[in-house]
Formats: C-alpha cells, sequence, structure tokens
C-alpha cells in the first residue's frame, strides 16, 4: 500500500496536486499512481444519432456528427495522455523515482475503486477545470471522493507551498481519533510543527480532549502542542489558520449517520471551501 494517487484533471489545480503529492511521497517513501479519468461521453466510441434526427436528415449530417463524435474522443484521450505526461515530469523533478501513468474512461468512482487497495492516500484539487467560475464550490467529484474514500484524502490548494505548520482539527469524534491514530504512525507529520485544535464551550472539557490527542501523538514520538477556542468551528479555524500561517489543515471527515453527516459534513465542506491551504481528511 506504499502507493500515492493523484486524481488529475488538467485544471489549474493539477501541478499543486503534483508538488504536494511529491511532497508526500518523499515523506512516506512511496511511489505514484497518476490517473486521469475520461468522462464516459468523453472517452465514447462514435454513436448511432439516426434516432436523433428526422424529417429526412441527410446521410452526410450523420456521417460529419459521427466523425465530430469520433474526433471529440480522440482529442479527449491526447489530452488526456498530455495531462499525465506532464504530471509525470513534475512528480519526476520533484524527486518521485517512480512514476505510474492511468488513462481511465467511465465513472471516476469506478477508475479509483479498482485500485483503491492498492493506495495508501488520494490526492485531488478542490476544484475542477471550472475553478475560475466557480469560486466558491467545490469540484463536482470531489465530495464524491470524500465519502466514498476508505483511504485518506488530501484536498490540495490552488498553489504549493511547503508544509512546515500544521493545524488538527480534533473533537474526539471517530473520524478524529482515526486522524491522530494514522498520523502517529506516518512519518509524514514527524519532523512538522503541529497543533492539536479542540474547540467547545467547556474549556475543561475541550482542553481534556485535545490533552489526550497530543498525548496520543507524544507517545509516537511526534511533538503536538494543545489549545483550545470557543465559538463557530468553521469561523474560528478559518481565522486562526490565516492569522498564524498554518500550512495543512487536518480533520475528520463526513461521518456515517445522516445527522452526523449534516454536521460534520457541513462543516468539512465549509472548510475545505474557504481555507486557502490543503485540507487532508480521514475516515
Amino acid at each position: 500500500m506504499d502507493k500515492i494517487l493523484a486524481l488529475l484533471d488538467g485544471s489549474e489545480y493539477s501541478e499543486s496536486v503534483c508538488h504536494h503529492t511529491a511532497w508526500i511521497a518523499q515523506k512516506l517513501g512511496a511511489d505514484v499512481d497518476a490517473m486521469h479519468v475520461l468522462g464516459r461521453r468523453e472517452g465514447a466510441a462514435p454513436t448511432d444519432l439516426s434516432g436523433a434526427l428526422h424529417l429526412g436528415a441527410r446521410s452526410a449530417l450523420l456521417a460529419e456528427l459521427s466523425s465530430l463524435d469520433e474526433q471529440r474522443a480522440k482529442l479527449a484521450q491526447a489530452k488526456g495522455h498530455a495531462i499525465l505526461e506532464d504530471a509525470k515530469a513534475i512528480l519526476e523533478q520533484d524527486g518521485v523515482p517512480s512514476v505510474k501513468l492511468h488513462l481511465r474512461k467511465g465513472d471516476l468512482l469506478e477508475a479509483v475503486h479498482a485500485v483503491e487497495a492498492d493506495i495508501r492516500a488520494i490526492t485531488i484539487g478542490k476544484r475542477g477545470e471550472g475553478a475560475n467560475y466557480a469560486s466558491g464550490h467545490l469540484g463536482s467529484n470531489l465530495e464524491r471522493i470524500i465519502r466514498a474514500s476508505k483511504v485518506p484524502v488530501f484536498v490540495a490548494s490552488r498553489a504549493y507551498t511547503p508544509i512546515r505548520k500544521v493545524l488538527v482539527a480534533y473533537d474526539g469524534s471517530a473520524s478524529a481519533k482515526v486522524a491522530i491514530d494514522r498520523m502517529a504512525t506516518s512519518a509524514a507529520f514527524a519532523d512538522l510543527d503541529l497543533t492539536v485544535l479542540c474547540i467547545g464551550q467547556d474549556a475543561g472539557k475541550a482542553k481534556a480532549t485535545a490533552n489526550a490527542a497530543v498525548a496520543k501523538l507524544h507517545d509516537a514520538g511526534i511533538t503536538a502542542t494543545s489549545r483550545t477556542a470557543t465559538g463557530e468551528p468553521g469561523d474560528v479555524l478559518n481565522d486562526l489558520v490565516a492569522a498564524e500561517r498554518f500550512n495543512l489543515l487536518v480533520m475528520g471527515a463526513y461521518g456515517h449517520s445522516r445527522i452526523r453527516n449534516l454536521i460534520i459534513g457541513s462543516t468539512t465542506t465549509a472548510m475545505i471551501q474557504t481555507v486557502k491551504i490543503p485540507v487532508l481528511l480521514y475516515r
């Protein structure tokens, strides 16, 4: 499972995904699988359009439309290969010795599921090809990946910045405990400046919760400090990230029950949307 899967779509986030993936891979001594998935229509063979054209449409028009479909499919595949080759060049330049390229057709989740058993984490951009037109929204596939993935998901920001200072949003929930457990056994966090933050109205309880997480990390030889705060979690985290220049936010992702999805899911989504730094999510 010493592989990182980088999902690339050719958007402005793809270069950042590559640099962040290289950073993770070098920390973990892992190889990288870079994947680009063609949508069903992009990679489709020419379709029979005769059923869509009536009233004596000419066969020449049918042939032309079929030819255009074929050209679009070829261009999409060529673009996919170019995206992957560019990604490989960036990853190798960043010091990743082994990069395997995957061009797939069909549904993204199905493509990821086919290789998930062999990967340790997934990296993906916060937004897709429409990033400049939908700055207030996440990429259409990002939330699907986060909810479906059984491995940690690293959501890359638009620009790459070396990661040195990490904020861990910890609430004692199951997914937050998984995050601490995984961090405690990961070489990626051994030399970073870690702060574990618990937000709650009960200051004593919040402090005890944060201290328990820090103790778990200390037992694994990872240095971390604990902090507490009160207020709306999204606002507190966003303000702290901006004020103290953290380079990475770590938090538990969506829960399993419907109520938990509404509570944790809304906070998770809000944080990915608003913070300007990468977010690492654990299930």
